[in-house]
């Protein structure tokens, strides 16, 4: 019977101690210290894209460059912005809305129709939309954490809901500018402008970099904001870690349906009417912009900061392509190119987590 000893018995034979490489695992690339590089700060790609775009107009067109355009092109990105930060809010936790646009134009009917026909004071009208919005995105966030019904299909259903509600409130009548300026003017309040070094800026846009920096704060640094995220990268691990999951996704629908109802607001001042056609576009808007902007539409990763980011890549190349004189049909195919390359990008990047 053999005597060595049973660690000697456990070496590999001789010339057999190097690792074997499997041939079921990929080869390592020299572009994976990249790939997590931008996988951590997922707001490069598009703040670099956003750069070229500026880089690229301001040589296209020379009235590109001037400060009133550049605030022209802020004030064209406010609402979409602001509704933008509803998005990945949602988009964070693996969800996805497509009724923002309906809650957005409900909420601003509720405003000016209490405000202006009721003769509710106009503070009180808008406490009251805002509340209504918040109620719109609670309805989606029961939907889809206590009945576990799929996002895309659930405010698919709720955005036909609140937009029928809007069409049967307003009665498809819009609240005229005039109007709403004798016995409401609080509503026009973020559609005011001010002058700064030759740029034209209005209360809105100040308004949505303010939201932008209060929601930037919430999910870097509270508690909230880490279990938001958590729940959208491995809600099961966060539930195991004692995150309650389902009333997170619930708030983020409450709090998501608030901040669309503050678009609707900003949506006023912005055209100075209350419109019930308004903001229709806002849906596909925002998810364009949150998507362009680094957000993981699988959840879990993304920046709020990126968000408003894609909303100005948007705003930046159709401002630079109609100055440039390429048709609108054009502008849209550059979105939609954006779009898809921003997808693949996200794709890719995924891979450098597993």
């Amino acid at each position: 019977m053999s005597t060595e000893p049973l660690a000697d018995l456990k070496k590999p034979p001789a010339g057999m101690d190097k690792p074997v490489v499997s041939l079921d695992e990929p080869p390592p690339h020299r572009l994976k210290g990249a790939q997590d590089f931008l996988h951590a700060h997922p707001t490069t790609i598009p703040a670099i894209v956003l750069l070229l775009g500026l880089a690229l107009f301001s040589l296209v067109s020379e009235r590109f460059f001037q400060p009133f355009n550049f605030s022209l092109i802020l004030q064209q990105v406010t609402v979409i912005g602001i509704v933008a930060v509803a998005q990945t809010l949602i988009i964070l936790t693996a969800g996805i809305d497509l009724s923002v646009g309906a809650i957005l134009v409900l909420a601003s009917v509720v405003m000016g129709k209490l405000a202006v026909e009721l003769g509710v004071p106009a503070p009180l009208a808008i406490v009251v939309g805002l509340a209504v919005g918040g109620f719109c995105g609670a309805i989606n966030g029961v939907l889809v954490a206590r009945l576990k019904l799929p996002p895309f299909i659930v405010t698919l259903g709720t955005w036909n809901i609140f937009f029928a509600l809007n069409l049967w409130y307003s009665a498809s009548e819009t609240i005229r500018a005039q109007d709403i300026e004798t016995s409401a003017p609080l509503l026009q309040v973020f559609g005011i402008g001010f002058d700064v070094l030759g740029a034209r800026f209005t209360l809105g846009s100040i308004l949505m970099i303010v939201i932008v920096a209060i929601v930037w704060y919430v999910l870097n640094w509270t508690r909230f904001g880490r279990h938001l995220c958590a729940t959208g990268d491995d809600p099961d691990a966060a539930a195991l870690a004692g995150v309650r999951t389902g009333r997170t996704v619930i708030w983020v629908y409450t709090i998501a349906g608030i901040v669309c109802a503050i678009a609707g607001w900003v949506i006023i001042g912005r055209i100075g009417s209350v419109s019930p056609q308004a903001g229709q576009t806002a849906n596909l808007d925002s998810i364009t912009a949150v998507v362009i902007g680094g957000t993981s539409l699988f959840g879990g990763r993304g920046s709020i900061i990126g968000s408003l980011i894609g909303a100005l890549i948007v705003g930046v190349f159709r401002n630079g392509l109609a100055l440039s004189g390429v048709n609108v049909l054009w502008q849209d195919f550059a979105v939609g190119l954006l779009i898809i390359i921003a997808v693949g990008i996200d794709q890719w990047l995924r891979r450098a987590s597993r």
